[in-house]
């Protein structure tokens, strides 16, 4: 039967290995990734993932919904681990510690299918490079509805622990694709509605579009905005208009005000 394994040794090659996981490279050459927090982990579980380990700190899971997390994964056959506050500090950030994390395989998905596409919306996110932003914009994403969200090109790692703070667990809810520019373009010029950018050229104001099903919606990255090849892969630039001096919208308020605008007539109270 599958039991919690007890760590109080900072130096474990356990705790050694979940804590190389903030560095990128490790993710990548592992597949996993670190979420903190019950409400994360709790999200996890509902959208089926299962963690490959968990951890928590002694004496913070004898009952309640801490308690449950800890049998799921038991009965999943995960990696429990059962550890000391001190080792615990050293595994959890800093700034927030929790006394509840999970190590998760990244999950990316295939690209939608062009010939399959109903009235969804999707997102394009080209060079982002702000893991915050793209966290929230995932967090946004899922507020609305979104179908997934396509990076593009040379992104920062929505698996990273600054993204993965700012989904607020909708890491776990959207689906994720990875691609490279051309392929994006190949992707955007198939597509069967409209494809939207945000242009500082635009003349289309874009509270004004009829946007036609399905919708995607194409947001350059902090500072340079959408490359040419991006922007010439749209059927429709549109601008979000400005009162002040300022030429731009942080982009994850940018994207935020995009979504709601395309899924407004998809939304209920």
């Amino acid at each position: 039967m599958n039991a919690p394994k007890q760590i109080t040794s900072l130096t474990n090659d356990r705790v050694k290995a979940i804590r190389a996981l903030d560095m990128r490279k490790v993710r990548k050459e592992t597949g996993l990734f670190v979420a903190e927090g019950t409400s994360l982990l709790v999200t996890a579980r509902d959208h089926g993932f299962v963690p490959e380990t968990l951890v928590y700190q002694t004496g913070t899971a004898t009952s309640g919904i801490a308690r449950g997390l800890v049998r799921h994964a038991l009965d999943a056959g995960s990696e429990v681990l059962e550890v000391s506050e001190a080792v615990l500090g050293k595994l959890a950030s800093k700034d927030n510690p929790q006394t509840l994390l999970g190590v998760f395989r990244q999950r990316f998905v295939d690209p939608p299918d062009t010939k399959k596409l109903g009235q969804e919306t999707w997102l394009a996110l080209e060079e982002v490079r702000d893991p915050g932003n793209l966290g929230t914009i995932i967090r946004t994403a899922d507020a609305v509805g979104c179908a997934g969200v396509i990076l593009v090109g040379t992104t920062c790692d929505p698996y990273a622990i600054d993204a993965i703070r700012a989904t607020m667990g909708s890491i776990f809810a959207v689906p994720l694709v990875k691609m490279d520019q051309q392929t994006f373009i190949s992707l955007a010029r198939a597509w069967p509605g409209d494809v939207i950018g945000t242009h500082l050229d635009a003349r289309e104001d874009f509270r004004k579009v009829d946007y036609k099903d399905p919708v995607l919606i194409v947001m350059g990255g902090e500072g340079p905005g959408l490359s040419p090849g991006a922007a010439a892969s749209c059927t429709n630039l549109v601008k979000i208009p400005m009162a002040g001096d300022l030429d731009s919208l942080n982009l994850a308020i940018a994207t935020a005000l995009m979504l709601y605008q395309v899924r407004g007539p998809h939304l209920k109270l």
